[in-house]
């Protein structure tokens, strides 16, 4: 029997047919169904959406505890469901008159905006369906209206230092609205941002803070290729080399720890945040087993979640933000030791009007973040599935 979450890929993902390790199955299975077998399958999946049910819910009568989407419900508990239903009322209401997020020195960052959006999807909206459908739409708006002749996003008054990391994040989340919606405007802009990312690299393999192929570090590099990733599931073109090249970068900063250094070109020690990053880049390529997965998820579960102020670090909310991806890839203990930590931890410091805080940008980005951790078992989104 075909999982509930299995069936919504199908739906989400009727892409024209590709090739590469990207492609994930259920985006080959999904070329194999009738165009109107997935909008079939989409509406059903956008009714349980709404109606809140999650995927995991239906998934196999017998789960696999090794499998993550098969025992998800589980992990959903009701002070977490209550949690992400605060949190998205108030990101709700943050959203500007022009489609963006973000306060202050962030007001209309193409990243804050963009990751608001992956929370919203997270949920089950799309720009077409969903009780925020509209929002998601405004900010898929915004984002094509900052997309310049060149593929580039960027809104620039509120760039920063590191606008490529806008950039992906910004073209992540067109890629996914892109392949559930088919938005003939959405198209070409996504192709020119795709173009603009491989255009991008350095020799090397990886990229950095600018749009152009000089140094590199492991943080940009797989913001860009969890980009690539999401636009060729979404049927776009992106070639090996490009792949290959990226995900040699990323094995080469590998440390003996498991871990990973931040630069090739000034080797440092391992960190969290970093070496969560990079885990979630190799899986973006199709790398989901092997010893160095094996010692880096070894690496990273030396930080399970904890309450405790010295496990605390800067990047906090951005680790776990990609160590949850990469434990819910991992399946298994992992998973199951990892995810229940990080929830439990989310729910308790949760602010009193439904937001989360941030240290680093705004609580615009600490409620986004929080939100897409929290929501990762509703394995709805195709660059988040299993």
């Amino acid at each position: 029997m075909m999982s509930a979450a299995a069936l919504f890929s199908l739906a989400a993902n009727p892409a024209p047919d590709t090739t590469g390790v990207w492609l994930v199955p259920k985006v080959a299975a999904a070329r194999q169904a009738s165009p109107r077998l997935c909008r079939l399958l989409w509406m059903v999946f956008m009714w349980m959406a709404v109606s809140g049910v999650s995927a995991a819910s239906l998934a196999d009568d017998e789960p696999d505890a090794e499998d993550p989407a098969s025992t998800a419900s589980q992990m959903m508990t009701p002070e977490t469901e209550r949690a992400v239903a605060r949190g998205l009322a108030w990101l709700a209401r943050q959203q500007h008159d022009d489609g963006s997020f973000g306060t202050g020195a962030y007001r209309g960052n193409v990243a804050v905006t963009a990751l608001a959006g992956m929370a919203l999807m997270s949920a089950g909206n799309t720009p077409e369906r969903g009780p925020r459908g509209a929002a998601v739409a405004r900010i898929a708006d915004y984002l094509l209206e900052k997309t310049q002749p060149s593929g580039y996003i960027i809104d620039q008054p509120s760039a920063g230092h590191g606008p490529m990391y806008g950039h992906g994040f910004a073209a992540m989340f067109l890629a996914e609205c892109y392949g559930m919606t088919r938005r003939e405007d959405l198209r070409p802009k996504l192709v020119a941002a795709v173009q603009l990312i491989v255009k991008s690299q350095n020799r090397a393999g990886g990229w950095r803070y600018q749009p152009r192929p000089a140094d590199a570090d492991v943080s940009v590099t797989v913001c860009q290729m969890m980009a690539l990733r999401a636009a060729r599931n979404a049927g776009l073109h992106v070639s090996e080399e490009t792949i290959r090249r990226s995900e040699e970068y990323v094995t080469r900063c590998q440390n003996a720890d498991g871990g990973f250094m931040y630069m090739l070109e000034n080797p440092g020690d391992s960190a969290f945040a970093r070496s969560a990053a990079a885990v979630v880049g190799l899986n973006s390529v199709g790398m989901y087993e092997g010893p160095r997965i094996d010692q880096a998820i070894d690496y990273l579960l030396q930080f399970t979640p904890t309450d405790r102020p010295a496990r605390e670090e800067q990047y906090y909310l951005y680790g776990q933000y990609y160590a949850v991806q990469a434990m819910w890839q991992r399946g298994g203990e992992p998973w199951r030791a990892w995810f229940p930590a990080v929830r439990d931890q989310f729910v308790r410091r949760q602010e009193e009007d439904g937001s989360w805080n941030s240290r680093v940008v705004d609580r615009t980005y600490g409620t986004a973040m929080a939100l897409i951790v929290l929501q990762i078992p509703n394995n709805y989104l195709p660059i988040f599935q299993r």
